[in-house]
């Protein structure tokens, strides 16, 4: 106990100390006015690379390619890793959690360091088919994160696949690494085919994912010890969140991607919260699996048919309770709030404001905002909140469901 405790309060000193540190000699600005420039020239040297892809312009390569990058994207994770978790691979589904929000925090605070632009537009061609493409085109460019996260995901598939057949040979493997690298591949060019990003951006995507794969292949057993019987988890994990939000760079223009990662913060720390509580219950490692007589592709779609409504609801009630109790909370503490998106009656003090800075400022304005910036915006810790519930639900509240209902 007392090991652990020392482990996680060094942990949170080091980030906490990270963020004052950065603050006091401006790190993100100085890290920007170093790699920006360079990677700017870069992507505009890589303007005719971009052009000389696309003269293969076709309907079908834009819609097979825009097919091709839902599958790495949040709405996929939304729908993919809770029937990972039903289907009885809780292991790997809550490995699968975590990495990819590792992988958005980390790409994420890289674009918004480095804040790099994307492809000019013209005369780059430039195809959103999706609303998610939409706002993935308002961030930065550097790293492209369909490229990275595509790399942590199919690599850590693969690995896993590899680990649970002990008896597979070479033809498998060969294989198998070859099908990650075909899909990698055509990600990447399906990025620089949409116009979405230049050459740069998914190369250094591709690094970071390798780096990122390796880094997680080295400590997955460890954090996943600690989160199924560890100490302190849900304690930890909810201090390990708020200084996240803290830590994370302010981007030289305002981008949707600190949002995005405000929603995989809130989806991890719900994994872990439910996993920690009922790890025993529904997660253990001899769980019933899909396609066995324990539970049978029907259970299955059973438990899929109550499972994807049941989590929905939650995150609907979830936010309309956040929306309610966040701002009277805030309010008792006489903190001044805003919101941009949630509460419509709250937009109108700040319009000039929102034009003019993004949502979330500075490492030491986020901590002391009450005395550095005129409001808070209380969108933040609605977004947490909703998905947190919603994951929370996913591991927890439709698992009991399940063993009610016998599926």
């Amino acid at each position: 106990m007392g090991s652990i405790t020392a482990w996680q309060v060094a942990s949170l000193s080091a980030i906490t100390l990270w963020v004052v540190v950065s603050s006091i000699f401006n790190v993100t600005q100085q890290l920007r006015s170093l790699i920006q420039p360079r990677v700017a020239r870069y992507v505009v040297s890589g303007t005719s690379v971009i052009l000389r892809i696309q003269k293969l312009q076709h309907k079908f390569l834009d819609v097979f390619f825009s097919l091709l990058s839902c599958v790495v994207s949040a709405p996929f994770y939304t729908g993919f890793l809770p029937l990972l978790f039903w289907s009885g691979h809780g292991k790997l589904a809550r490995q699968m959690t975590l990495l990819m929000a590792f992988c958005d925090y980390v790409g994420n605070c890289v674009k918004d360091v480095v804040s790099a632009p994307r492809p000019s537009c013209p005369p780059v061609r430039r195809v959103t088919a999706t609303k998610d493409e939409l706002e993935n085109a308002q961030e930065y460019g550097l790293p492209s994160s369909h490229t990275l996260n595509t790399v942590c995901f199919s690599g850590y598939l693969l690995h896993s696949a590899l680990s649970y057949d002990q008896g597979r040979d070479s033809p498998v493997v060969v294989v198998g690494f070859a099908l990650v690298c075909l899909f990698v591949g055509l990600i990447g060019l399906g990025r620089v085919y949409l116009g979405m990003h230049s050459l740069i951006d998914v190369i250094s995507g591709l690094v970071m994912g390798l780096a990122i794969l390796g880094l997680w292949l080295t400590v997955h057993e460890c954090i996943d010890n600690f989160i199924v019987s560890g100490q302190n988890v849900t304690t930890f994990w909810a201090a390990l969140s708020f200084l996240l939000f803290f830590a994370y760079p302010t981007p030289e223009l305002p981008t949707p991607s600190f949002e995005f990662h405000t929603a995989f913060n809130g989806v991890a720390f719900g994994i872990v919260t439910g996993i920690q509580q009922t790890f025993h219950q529904f997660h253990h490692e001899d769980v019933p699996r899909v396609f066995t007589s324990e539970l049978t592709l029907p259970m299955f779609i059973g438990r899929v048919l109550v499972g994807i409504p049941t989590i929905l609801l939650v995150k609907f009630c979830t936010k309309a309770l956040a929306k309610w109790i966040l701002p009277v909370a805030l309010y008792a503490m006489g903190v001044p709030i805003r919101s941009s998106v949630y509460l419509p009656s709250l937009k109108g003090s700040v319009n000039d404001e929102k034009s003019q800075k993004p949502k979330h400022s500075g490492y030491l304005q986020k901590i002391f905002f009450f005395s550095r910036q005129d409001s808070f915006d209380v969108d933040t810790g609605i977004r947490f909140l909703q998905y947190a519930g919603l994951a929370w639900s996913v591991v927890d509240l439709v698992p009991w469901i399940f063993s009610q209902l016998s599926l």
